[in-house]
């Protein structure tokens, strides 16, 4: 006979707004997921679904399959508010003055109050069913998933899916759709304009779960050719990750229903014991006295193995009773060390992901300051050669007035010489080699350098 599948159609809300549901939340053993705001209220709460439903932290990601979209969910968004909203923001700054008019509605809707995009979480059969299936048939989910996204849309027509994408990694394929609610037809503000709470109300949602659960099954049935029928739907079922899924716990669970099931018949034993116990009471008072000793009683063999039959039952449902209450608290005591267990692992999964991103700032930031280094490189390297030109430059200028004064004679350049040492544009090194014939053409550096080279080899 084959199993009956459970569905589950779960839409993204922000319930745990308020501090006294955030106070149940963390208080909830399934690891506060039952209140979770997982609503996608700006361009931080986009990026972290990015993040989760693309496994960007993980190595696994041939696990991950986009059936639509990109493999960038914030972009994505991006594109769909471009193409639903550009012409309705257009036609609204048209007639609007200018220090109203809106730059960038999706920036607009980020600093607003309202969600700016929604995720629906689509989820096919429980970890009892999927937990022992290879992955090839674990992969077929991929088609009915598919038809899911068309579904939907054929439902939902002004839901404008961005990206579906299907986790293997975990123990029940489960399908992340993220899309913008649109309305139309407005009187306030843009024509057309993003609107969670106007297009799912409570009423719609449970239309659309039934069809879209109708419909999954069909394209379960049609893809593995089987003849399955769904579970009962659960009224209020709003969960992603519980504790009780994990593999470990449930084999203990199984172990507690077995206690239980002893625990029953120890019950039905008691009731049986209460009877058993009026029957005692009638043999000891019916006791009589011996002839020797009126303090000691007669009794017969057989209320003597009644008496002993019914200790045995005590000694029995005793021994059940305990083993089952012994069970129970092992079991809560798993239950909690693995809930810390899982808050632990997230809180360690959002602090490498902070790293990851300081890590990415850094390494921005490492570029950027290579970048200038290399420019400055370049530019020094540019200085040195200007540098040497404008060194060869000058001894070429001394070399040529140290010949026209020294050898020729030449007034004219003696004049301009003594010019230019007077208007501060000869040093007193630059006129001692224009006007000596004998000096050789060095500047005050080298000159310097050579002193101290000298000084060096007089020490030596």
């Amino acid at each position: 006979m084959e199993q009956e599948l459970a569905y589950s159609f779960h839409l993204g809300s922000d319930k745990n707004k308020s501090k006294l549901a955030k106070k149940v939340a963390k208080g909830n053993i399934s690891g506060t997921t039952s209140l979770s705001n997982n609503a996608i209220q700006n361009a931080k709460g986009l990026s972290k679904v990015n993040k989760h439903n693309l496994r960007d932290y993980d190595n696994q990601k041939e696990l991950i399959t986009t059936i639509y979209g990109t493999n960038d969910i914030v972009e994505d968004v991006k594109q769909v508010y471009l193409d639903e909203f550009e012409q309705a923001k257009i036609e609204y700054n048209a007639k609007t003055r200018t220090d109203r008019q809106i730059k960038d509605y999706f920036q607009k809707v980020c600093d607003s109050q309202n969600d700016i995009a929604c995720e629906i979480i689509i989820e096919l059969g429980d970890m009892d069913f999927w937990q022992d299936k290879e992955n090839e048939y674990r992969y077929k989910m991929t088609d009915v998933y598919n038809e899911q996204i068309q579904e939907l849309s054929k439902l939902l027509p002004t839901f404008k899916i961005a990206n579906a994408t299907i986790h293997y990694d975990e123990t029940s394929p489960h399908m992340h759709v993220v899309g913008v609610p649109v309305i139309e037809n407005c009187k306030r503000g843009m024509k057309k304009q993003v609107g969670k709470s106007q297009l799912f109300t409570k009423t719609l949602l449970s239309e659309i779960q039934d069809k879209m659960r109708n419909a999954c099954i069909k394209s379960y049935n049609k893809f593995y050719e089987v003849d399955t029928r769904l579970k009962e739907k659960q009224k209020g079922r709003n969960q992603d990750i519980n504790v009780k899924d994990m593999g470990d716990y449930r084999k203990i669970k199984k172990q507690l229903e077995q206690k239980e099931q002893k625990l029953a018949k120890a019950n039905k034993q008691t009731k049986i014991l209460d009877n058993e116990s009026t029957n005692i009471n009638e043999i000891l008072d019916n006791l009589k006295p011996t002839l020797m000793n009126k303090n000691n009683m007669v009794i017969s063999s057989e209320d003597v193995q009644e008496l002993k039959n019914y200790a045995n039952d005590v000694k029995d449902i005793t021994k059940t009773v305990r083993s089952v209450n012994d069970l129970n608290m092992a079991i809560k005591d798993f239950e909690h060390s693995a809930f810390e267990i899982e808050k632990e692992n997230r809180s360690l999964k959002y602090e490498i992901e902070l790293k990851d991103n300081e890590i990415d700032s850094l390494k921005k930031e490492l570029s950027t300051k290579d970048n200038i280094i290399d420019k400055l490189q370049a530019e020094k390297e540019k200085l040195k050669q200007e540098l040497q030109k404008f060194k060869g430059f000058w001894r070429s200028l001394m070399k040529h007035f140290q010949n026209k004064i020294g050898f020729d004679k030449d007034e004219h350049y003696k004049y301009v010489s003594d010019d230019l040492y007077k208007n501060g544009i000869f040093d007193d090194n630059d006129n001692e080699i224009a006007n000596n014939v004998r000096r050789k053409v060095k500047t005050t550096d080298e000159i310097a350098n050579l002193k101290d080279r000298k000084k060096n080899d007089t020490r030596f």
